[in-house]
């Protein structure tokens, strides 16, 4: 099941110059080792690990900053993190951001109630809607550094949800992620995550 944009995203309030800029041109070619995970142009065929392609450039900087940090901990990408410089973090990001992401389905069993959470949340529980964040298709929103997750696998999607959940990962502003995370329950997360896998 295929979902399209309904609703255009308002325009950015700050300007692109407000944040440094990398080649797309260096990014290609210091993409060489992530293509393993990552896929060829960012676009990831093992559904545990994220697409990168149509990803918001700043987003995937802070990104590899807090993997470099020790912010937010994986045992594959702390350690690839390790070796970059900001440059090569903005290249990277450049590099991703311009690159085209490819279309996934959504499990159509569960669609109605990942639908319902994404853009209406669950007022009973204090739970905001995805899409008040992340756009009402999935597009994010690049100046508050709110991801792209549109069109995102299912398993690497309920694998982060969950580990905002329990606290595993705190790379949110605010706390924001693991506040709503920690309302949702197992069922919630895999519609959730299912229905946006569909998004385009």
């Amino acid at each position: 099941m295929k979902f399209q944009p309904i609703v255009v995203l308002s325009a950015l309030c700050l300007s692109a110059s407000a944040f440094a800029e990398g080649s797309v041109d260096a990014g290609q070619a210091k993409s060489a080792t992530c293509v393993a995970c990552h896929g060829v142009d960012g676009n990831s065929v093992n559904p545990e690990w994220p697409s990168l392609a149509g990803q918001h450039s700043q987003y995937i900087v802070k990104q590899l900053k807090a993997f470099k940090s020790g912010a937010r901990q994986n045992a594959l990408m702390s350690p690839m993190a390790a070796t970059l410089s900001d440059a090569d973090m903005e290249d990277l990001g450049a590099y991703y951001a311009a690159q085209t992401a490819n279309g996934l389905e959504a499990d159509s069993s569960k669609v109605a109630l990942g639908e319902r959470l994404f853009r209406g949340g669950n007022t009973k529980e204090g739970i905001a809607s995805c899409g008040s964040c992340h756009g009402p298709s999935g597009h994010g929103n690049p100046t508050a550094l709110y991801p792209s997750i549109r069109g995102q696998h299912t398993s690497y999607v309920e694998a982060q949800l969950k580990a905002y959940r329990n606290g595993t990962r705190q790379t949110d502003q605010n706390q924001m992620m693991r506040d709503v995370a920690g309302s949702l329950s197992d069922e919630e997360i895999s519609a959730v995550a299912a229905y946006v896998q569909g998004l385009r």
